[in-house]
């Protein structure tokens, strides 16, 4: 029974992703995500710039190349792992579109082979 409570939110958040849009892309803020990031106490967790910790997440990385809009959305907002779900109510749809846009905003790290002090 739990487990079809579950799959029905995830459904739900999933079709109110698709509702409202393919992505936040369109009209987010990165700088004000960053902002929200901070703020929520996201950091804590997936650091600073969502490159995550062995201690925290478990490694998982939220950034460079997030996961896709959809999955984010139905995982914040219905997740009952380690991580609390953030319903509207303290995080809006803005907000986290804006959270989508600065992890979409972060670049990659430079390759191995294009920093001088790791190729003697």
């Amino acid at each position: 029974m739990k487990g079809n409570v579950m799959l029905f939110r995830v459904g739900c958040a999933i079709l109110t992703a698709t509702l409202i849009g393919q992505g936040p892309a369109f009209a987010a803020s990165a700088e004000h995500g960053k902002t929200v990031y901070i703020q929520k106490g996201c950091w804590q967790c997936h650091g600073t710039m969502g490159q995550g910790s062995i201690m925290t997440s478990d490694g998982k990385r939220l950034a460079p190349d997030p996961m896709p809009w959809e999955t984010f959305f139905a995982f914040v907002r219905s997740t009952n792992r380690a991580m609390p779900s953030f319903s509207d109510k303290i995080l809006s749809d803005g907000d986290l579109e804006d959270i989508y846009a600065y992890l979409q905003s972060i670049p990659k790290p430079p390759s191995a082979g294009s920093i001088p002090l790791l190729n003697p």
